[in-house]
């Protein structure tokens, strides 16, 4: 990660020397899923996401023997403009239930078959109020982005990210403005369970935080709005990349974590999926400004990467149906 140093290197096409969507490997798998005992397309988008990780395990029939899931967790300064009904004490104490194995994602990880890591990041040490200065220095955020780095399993066949942090729907909603455009009020929802007028509320800090941070581009972006579990998952996304690891990203605030990279430069993204639609109401603005489809749509808003997770027994079941299903010929089946 030493060479990603400084945040504006990343904005440079030229800088990173990124492995790319093995076009052969992808077109042996299409080519295999017309062969299938099913009429071509009746797996619907089973079929097109063994082709996804074909293209990106660079092998025609992908496999996942290893799943990873992270859970990166931060604490945040813009909890001081009262954007949260929480208080912040709840993101280390979820944390511990987490390593306990009591929420959502551990039942949906064990279900699925991921090994789950939490890591988090100084919760005693909340990033800067984002409506009075930038969240983090240069510094701060290349140091959780060189977490994000570390925490990933080289030897992974597939990686689940997610995050804890309260306050941190206010951040994804400002990123995602700063990135996006458009009126603050379009990406603020109700996060962990804000009100008519604390949404209102939420909305302002949103657009006044923006507004202060006006010129930053790329991923001085993250520096200026974000939060250390954001800058994780960056991190995370392109130490994936540089690994061929296809990435399923969690809801609303994972998306918006890496709007940054998509900011500076798009392809950054093209190993990853999008796990599920959030019901934060910002977020299918940024999975179709991103050309995105999420994989599921059951109006989860969560967090943790949840959603990720539940996405992840879909891939399963693409992979059992490519990988073992018989062809026409195998079958003895006429019209193959």
């Amino acid at each position: 990660m030493t060479d990603l140093l400084p945040l504006h290197a990343l904005e440079d096409a030229a800088t990173l020397d990124l492995p790319s969507y093995d076009d052969a490997a992808a077109e042996a798998a299409r080519a295999r899923q017309m062969e299938l005992t099913k009429p071509p397309g009746s797996l619907g988008r089973l079929e097109d996401l063994a082709e996804f990780l074909a293209g990106w395990q660079g092998r025609a029939r992908p496999a996942i023997e290893r799943a990873q899931a992270l859970v990166f967790a931060g604490n945040h300064g813009v909890c001081a403009q009262g954007v949260n009904p929480f208080p912040q004490e709840v993101t280390a104490q979820m944390v511990a239930n987490f390593e306990r194995g009591g929420a959502a994602i551990n039942q949906l990880c064990v279900l699925n078959g991921a090994e789950l890591s939490v890591v988090a990041l100084d919760l005693d040490r909340p990033t800067a109020d984002v409506t009075q200065a930038p969240a983090m220095t240069e510094a701060e955020t290349l140091e959780a982005m060189r977490r994000g780095a570390a925490a990933v399993d080289p030897d992974a066949d597939v990686l689940i990210l997610g995050e804890m942090g309260i306050g941190n729907s206010t951040i994804a909603a400002a990123l995602a403005h700063a990135v996006f455009g458009g009126d603050a009020k379009s990406w603020v929802g109700r996060g962990t369970g804000s009100d008519t007028p604390a949404i209102a509320h939420k909305a302002d800090v949103v657009a006044r935080a923006v507004a202060l941070h006006e010129g930053a581009t790329g991923l001085q972006i993250l520096a200026a709005l974000g939060g250390r579990e954001q800058a994780a998952i960056c991190g995370a996304v392109i130490a994936a990349r540089l690994a061929r690891i296809p990435v399923l990203l969690d809801g609303f605030i994972c998306t918006a974590a890496v709007a940054p990279l998509h900011a500076a430069r798009p392809g950054l993204l093209d190993h990853c999926l999008i796990g599920h639609a959030s019901a934060e109401p910002g977020h299918r603005g940024m999975t179709e400004a991103m050309g995105k489809r999420p994989i599921l749509d059951l109006g989860m808003a969560l967090g943790e990467g949840s959603g990720a997770a539940l996405a992840l027994g879909v891939l399963r079941g693409a992979l059992a149906c490519h990988n073992g299903m018989a062809t026409f010929a195998e079958a003895g089946v006429s019209g193959g």
